[in-house]
């Protein structure tokens, strides 16, 4: 059927050419774009999942920027602790050279005191963008990451840095805070000399009773002090009187250091006036008319029977928990001869570290005729603080521990360095080892730190090309296949007007049916 009203084959044309011409529109945008996919009418899930892919490599950018800032910071600080060890190492020399004492001392000080004063002054110059890693305690965390969970939930992971506190500051210690225990309270994070003791420059003494009688011959008594062995063997004639004043010489003759004898009737007194170390005392003996001989009193406790046994050193104790926890502005406080001694505790920090800080402290007051040693039980595992006088004139140690204070500075005591004497070059000998052994742990932790944030920089410069990679893959458009296209859609659109050109021809033959 023929007929001017529909023209079937012209809206067909017409179809088609319009759907050309759509396509073409689409393929020119891709062309001026460079995006197959440029607004959510495209495709909206791919240009939901893209825009969120940018925003992330927005983040990552900032997180970059972020990183750098981090990386100069912590640059500042290691400069400063290596240079902070160096000055140390330099100092450790002059502190070697003073303990000979055929040399200008007070020279030797004024060296030391002048790097003393150019540590303090980089430590406080150490800062980048208002921020310090070599003062406090407080931890610094740099935005590393972001990280999105299968949920579509973002959050930050940060890179923890430690600061490396190399100040000279004392800290400060909460008089009001908590009383940190003792081992009678069953807490035992200080130590049981809460109520005080007597640190004297008398030595500890083991008194040996012998039996009396008039020994046996060929009984023999063997006695043995500092590892020595002295022996006697009975002739029938001795009794006890003679056997003690024997020992005593014998002993007096070893010239064991610190160690002397002394008898009186049928006591035998053996005094060590050792500072930092003990001395062991052992009886062995054979034949009845001798071997009731036994020590009956050992570092001021009567009433004993025993065949062996320690004269402690001199010095008096503080020893620390070896099983509890310090934590971060623990106090602990020692004072004797009118001076009050303090160091407290900074995160991380073990017993170890508190009594080598409060040595430091205490070497630092430079009292006369006081020494000190750190030492560590092998048995137990505890740290133990020997405070040594050897003054005439005794004096009372009291300690305390308080919870709650602010920590002392990696390099408190420094600054009480004095190798004029012998005892404050013995100290400072003593000493300087903690002090650059914390310069150096800090500088070895800056430098580990910026490598870390070193990767990091690198991974997420790689992350953030990797996910620009995976967007161009998502939106963009494939040029040389849209080309292609576009020559075949050019063809096409001529054909479809020629063809609806041809369509819309068709009505005039129906003018030759009614000639």
């Amino acid at each position: 059927m023929a007929s001017i009203l529909t023209n079937t084959s012209a809206m067909v044309a017409l179809q088609n050419l319009r759907s050309i011409n759509g396509n073409l529109v689409d393929t020119q945008n891709q062309i001026a774009t460079g995006k197959k996919i440029a607004t959510a009418t495209d495709n909206s899930a791919i240009w939901a999942v893209s825009k969120v892919i940018e925003s992330d490599v927005s983040a990552f950018s900032a997180i970059s920027d972020s990183l750098n800032l981090g990386d100069s910071t912590i640059a500042v600080a290691r400069e400063a602790a290596e240079t902070v060890t160096d000055l140390l190492t330099e100092l450790k020399g002059n502190i070697v050279a003073a303990q000979e004492e055929n040399v200008d001392r007070s020279k030797i000080q004024a060296d030391i005191d002048t790097k003393i004063d150019q540590i303090q002054s980089i430590v406080q110059a150490a800062s980048f963008n208002g921020l310090s890693l070599v003062e406090g305690t407080d931890n610094v965390s740099i935005l590393g990451s972001l990280v999105r969970d299968s949920l579509g939930n973002v959050t930050s992971s940060d890179i923890v840095i430690r600061r490396g506190d190399l100040t000279t500051d004392a800290g400060t210690y909460n008089s009001s805070g908590t009383q940190l225990g003792d081992s009678s309270t069953g807490s035992a994070t200080y130590n049981t000399l809460l109520s005080g003791t007597t640190v004297a420059s008398t030595g500890n003494t083991a008194v040996i009773t012998l039996e009396t009688n008039t020994y046996t011959a060929s009984d023999t008594l063997s006695i043995t002090v500092g590892g020595v062995q002295i022996d006697y063997t009975a002739d029938g004639v001795d009794d006890q009187d003679d056997v003690a004043a024997f020992f005593e010489g014998q002993i007096n003759a070893l010239g064991i250091t610190g160690v002397t004898a002394s008898a009186s009737g049928a006591d035998l007194t053996i005094t060590s006036t050792n500072a930092f170390s003990g001395s062991d005392v052992s009886l062995s003996a054979t034949g009845t008319s001798i071997d009731g001989t036994v020590i009956t009193s050992l570092n001021g406790t009567g009433s004993l029977s025993l065949t062996t046994g320690t004269i402690e050193q001199r010095a008096e104790s503080i020893t620390f928990s070896a099983t509890a926890a310090v934590v971060d502005g623990d106090g602990y406080q020692a004072s004797f001869g009118g001076e009050v001694y303090r160091y407290i505790a900074g995160p991380g920090e073990t017993f170890e570290d508190v009594a080598l800080g409060l040595k430091a402290a205490i070497d630092a007051g430079n009292q006369s005729g006081i020494n000190t040693q750190v030492s560590q039980d092998a048995t137990t595992g505890a740290w133990s603080l020997a405070i040594d006088n050897s003054n005439a004139t005794a004096v009372t140690l009291a300690v305390d521990g308080r919870a709650g204070g602010v920590a002392s500075g990696g390099l408190y005591g420094l600054e009480g360095i004095d190798v004029t004497t012998n005892d404050g070059a013995s100290a400072a000998l003593s000493n300087i080892d903690t002090f650059l052994n914390t310069a150096i742990d800090a500088a070895a932790s800056f430098g580990s730190d910026q490598s870390r944030i070193g990767l990091q920089g690198d991974f997420i410069g790689k992350l953030t090309d990797s996910l620009k990679a995976g967007i161009g893959s998502l939106i963009d458009a494939d040029l040389e296949a849209v080309s292609a296209r576009l020559q075949a859609l050019q063809v096409q659109q001529q054909l479809g007007i020629q063809s609806l050109s041809i369509a819309n021809q068709a009505p005039q033959s129906i003018l030759s049916l009614f000639r």
